[in-house]
């Protein structure tokens, strides 16, 4: 998504730019910085793999000074960014799981991971494409939503798809009716193999012919 274009035109209007980023941090290949925003937050658990609960956020070097943290610091108009660290007691062995987590990633490479996100995703989209009443609302280009697919059924649910996949298949999705989307959101991940998406292929065609 157009990101760097929205914050640029942003800026030349003196305008604050905070960018969601959980679907995308550890998802593609990307650095925050040539976004050109003033904040990015994320959570860890999503692409990178991180427990439940872990997050980071980015905050531009000339923004700290002028941004308080939720919780009270030493100095609130100090400049230095680990001000929004306290975050009171906490089991600490979930950080720590964090590095193994970056670890991983870094193992496998970021321009790797991308490629086989996208591959997955094409995959299981290109099995259901030509089935009678499924209907794909992803694009198939990396850059509108790499691993990222949506699928629905005619005159079904959403939920019921959902619940479908899960009551007879084990296979969990996220069923979405939000404003005009509609559909079920599939996110395969580096370790879904492709038998597994011939799985989800087969639970999808028999829930169209049910």
């Amino acid at each position: 998504m157009p990101v760097r274009k929205i914050a640029d035109a942003a800026k030349k209007r003196d305008i604050v730019v905070l960018v969601d980023g959980a679907h995308t941090f550890a998802h593609f290949e990307f650095l925050i910085p040539d976004l050109n925003c003033d904040y990015f937050g994320t959570s860890l658990h999503k692409w990178l793999g991180a427990p439940i609960g872990t997050g980071f956020l980015y905050v531009r070097k000339e923004k700290i000074k002028t941004t308080w943290p939720l919780f009270g610091a030493g100095d609130n108009n100090e400049d230095n960014i680990r001000k929004f660290e306290h975050l009171g007691t906490r089991p600490f062995y979930i950080e720590e799981a964090i590095d193994k987590a970056i670890d991983f990633h870094d193992m496998i490479g970021s321009k790797r991971k991308e490629e086989r996100l996208l591959f997955l995703k094409n995959y299981w989209m290109n099995k259901v494409k030509d089935i009678p009443k499924v209907k794909l609302h992803t694009s198939f280009k990396k850059e509108f939503g790499c691993a990222i697919g949506l699928v629905s059924v005619d005159g079904k649910e959403p939920g019921a798809l959902d619940s479908y996949l899960w009551q007879h298949y084990k296979i969990h999705t996220v069923g979405i009716v939000w404003e005009n989307i509609r559909g079920v959101r599939v996110t395969p991940n580096v370790y879904t193999s492709t038998k597994n998406l011939d799985r989800l292929a087969e639970g999808i065609e028999a829930f169209a012919k049910s």
